[in-house]
């Protein structure tokens, strides 16, 4: 599956690697996400084509965006693997309740995710990697954890695979969920802990059998199609290794697509799946959850064919940490406007303020587990202290141009 455009990149920091950290919802705190050498890996769990991108979904992307350009402005190369959900009940749903065929859904939605995506100068993933075009590698691993025991068939007209959650080493780990929280998450996000025939309600669904009208392959497990969770956990083990650096996405991921995806991983090879997990808070709306059922989402395409400027909109989503759940208001996009247009006048004007400092505080805020509130802060000080100097020092102007575009992803 092709990835989109690249923007420019983030020019390194001159001398040695230089050090990130992030919060790690394992462990619960704040942890390095540098390698002590190396190439850094990152997976971040992609969408679901089957509507347009949101603000939950480009805050999400622009985080990690954030995170892939600290580390490149550290001077660390970056290997980052995204995937695409291109098979899935909600695609299906969707599909069945428009009457589009469900492949032309989501190939239509995976572009518009690109060009969203573009627009928001978001550097794209090396490995863009679709569910379909990935259903080897998911048979192939899901026949490793039956040769393991770890798989099952349930004793039912439809004898789907699961995997067995109870015999994974360190489930639970990532969540750090007990029993009851993770029933009742299971059952709000696409788990099926009433079904019947397996044997613990927390299993998880692996090898979906065909059933009629839907969409299935053959595979020595009997004809069918994947599951949710091991798609990610096949991309990842294919593009990036046996264990990788970071695994990220929203905070509705930790349980539990990532806890699933981590014990699949973990018996599968016997080693530790990512080390460190990253999430985004949710975004709402106004103060209310956004959400399709109430019909209240906000969509960056849509801001784009009204005219707002994306680097407006990215700015409204690098003025929030990415631990604090926050809501999408008019009055932040107006603010934002107002700011990058007053960002490009300081940069085109004239100036004697130096920017040494500035860049010193702009990236120590970003290696600080992603705080680019404080980075745009930092911005705009120099913004408000330039607009009243007197003098003209292009290297100034061209340092915070440059500064702002690779490491903040903001072209002025």
């Amino acid at each position: 599956m092709k990835s989109w455009s690249s923007p420019s990149l983030p020019s390194p920091v001159p001398g040695t690697r230089a050090n990130v950290t992030a919060f790690d919802t394992a462990s619960g705190g704040i942890v390095d996400v540098v390698p002590s050498s190396g190439t850094v890996r990152l997976y971040v769990c992609g969408i679901t084509p089957y509507d347009a991108t949101h603000m939950g979904h480009a805050f999400t992307y622009v985080t990690f965006d954030l995170l892939n350009r600290a580390w490149r402005d550290a001077g660390i190369d970056v290997s980052y693997t995204q995937n695409v959900t291109d098979i899935d009940d909600p695609l299906l749903e969707r599909a069945i309740a428009t009457g589009v065929d469900w492949v032309t859904l989501a190939e239509d939605q995976t572009d518009l995710f690109r060009e969203d995506m573009t627009a928001l100068r978001v550097i794209p993933p090396q490995e863009y990697v679709g569910a379909v075009e990935s259903i080897p590698e998911v048979i192939a691993l899901i026949g490793r954890l039956a040769a393991a025991g770890y798989v099952y068939q349930v004793d039912d007209e439809y004898a789907d695979w699961y995997f067995t959650t109870d015999r994974a080493e360190g489930f639970g780990d990532v969540s750090s969920y007990d029993r009851d929280q993770m029933l009742e998450v299971f059952a709000e996000r696409g788990g099926d802990p009433d079904r019947t025939g397996k044997r613990d309600a927390l299993d998880c669904l692996v090898w979906r059998m065909a059933r009629d009208g839907e969409p299935s392959w053959e595979s020595p497990l009997g004809r069918g199609r994947p599951g949710w969770h091991i798609e990610c956990t096949a991309i990842a083990l294919k593009t990036l290794g046996e264990s990788f650096d970071v695994q990220g996405g929203g905070t509705d991921l930790v349980f539990p697509h990532h806890e699933m995806c981590a014990a699949e991983g973990i018996a599968a090879t016997g080693k530790p799946f990512a080390s460190a997990y990253v999430h985004v808070a949710m975004v709402g709306l106004d103060g209310e959850k956004m959400s399709k059922s109430k019909g209240n989402l906000v969509l960056v395409s849509r801001l784009r064919d009204e005219g707002v400027d994306p680097m407006a909109i990215r700015l409204v989503l690098l003025s929030h940490h990415h631990l604090g759940e926050w809501s999408w208001t008019d009055e932040d996009l107006d603010a934002n406007v107002e700011r990058l247009a007053a960002w490009r006048a300081a940069v085109s004007g004239t100036t004697s303020v130096d920017a040494a400092e500035t860049v010193r505080v702009v990236r120590a805020a970003v290696a600080d587990d992603l705080h680019a509130d404080r980075a745009l802060e930092a911005i705009d000080a120099w913004v408000a202290a330039s607009v009243v100097a007197d003098g003209d020092a292009d290297g100034a102007r061209d340092t915070i141009r440059t500064l702002v575009d690779g490491l903040l992803g903001i072209a002025l």
